[in-house]
């Protein structure tokens, strides 16, 4: 069965959702994401996706005091994006509380750092994010894109061990139109044993449904849970 993962995205603080990584385009549903998370763990969930505008856009982690807070006030599996950029960066994110970072422009910008802590924190506790236009990598909050296509981008980070990939097509992320179901099946296609973790683009129960039948096994979901579309089940 399919794991609904919610995701909190954060600016100043607050839990926000942005439209197709617009920065312009943001809308805050709650000022204070340490009750949305502790409302998601009474619902039966066991895992957060927590993102940080702010450092993805400043390239530096900046709302460490919120991933404190939630590690404090709930037993939830925390996995942090955002801003990780240095060795100082990741250690003061597990310190924090998190158990798992997503981190995708150090992939991008330096592969040799992002295998370092491949060796050092392991595989179970970094996942690689892969957030794409046109099946080309994008990193720095999506504000550039680079020249790496996603395949061979995946392929390079399984060959150093990487297990997990946290994989957002930016054109249907924040639409609530459909996730990206054909590129989903095709890197499945290409790499049956990794773990996809989808983001971006649900808008209702199907979508998960749909994906959970092409055999992913995790989706990430913000905006459809705040405005209703989804909803989130309590698990025994």
């Amino acid at each position: 069965m399919i794991e609904i993962i919610p995701a909190i995205d954060l600016i100043d603080g607050k839990c926000v959702r942005l439209t197709q990584g617009d920065y312009d385009e943001k809308k805050v549903y709650d000022d204070n994401p340490v009750e949305v998370a502790r409302e998601f763990e009474a619902q039966g969930v066991r895992r957060l996706h927590l993102v940080d505008l702010d450092g993805a856009r400043s390239k530096h982690v900046v709302n460490l005091p919120v991933v404190e807070a939630i590690a404090r006030e709930t037993n939830l599996i925390i996995d942090f994006g955002g801003g990780i950029k240095s060795d100082d960066d990741i250690k003061k994110v597990f310190d924090a509380g998190a158990q798992m970072v997503t981190v995708g422009s150090v992939a991008v910008t330096k592969p040799t750092l992002l295998t370092k802590w491949l060796n050092k924190y392991g595989a179970d506790h970094i996942i690689l994010g892969a957030d794409v236009k046109n099946e080309r990598i994008s990193i720095n909050g999506w504000k550039e894109e680079g020249d790496e296509s996603l395949l061979p981008f995946i392929e390079r980070y399984m060959a150093y061990g990487i297990k997990n990939v946290l994989c957002t097509d930016i054109s249907k992320d924040g639409m609530l139109a459909g996730p990206a179901i054909d590129l989903y099946k095709k890197i499945l296609n290409h790499y049956p044993t990794l773990n996809l973790i989808a983001s971006g683009g649900v808008g209702q129960m199907a979508d998960i449904e749909q994906l959970d039948s092409i055999g992913v096994r995790q989706v990430v979901v913000g905006k459809a849970i705040y405005e209703g579309r989804v909803k989130l089940k309590i698990e025994d």
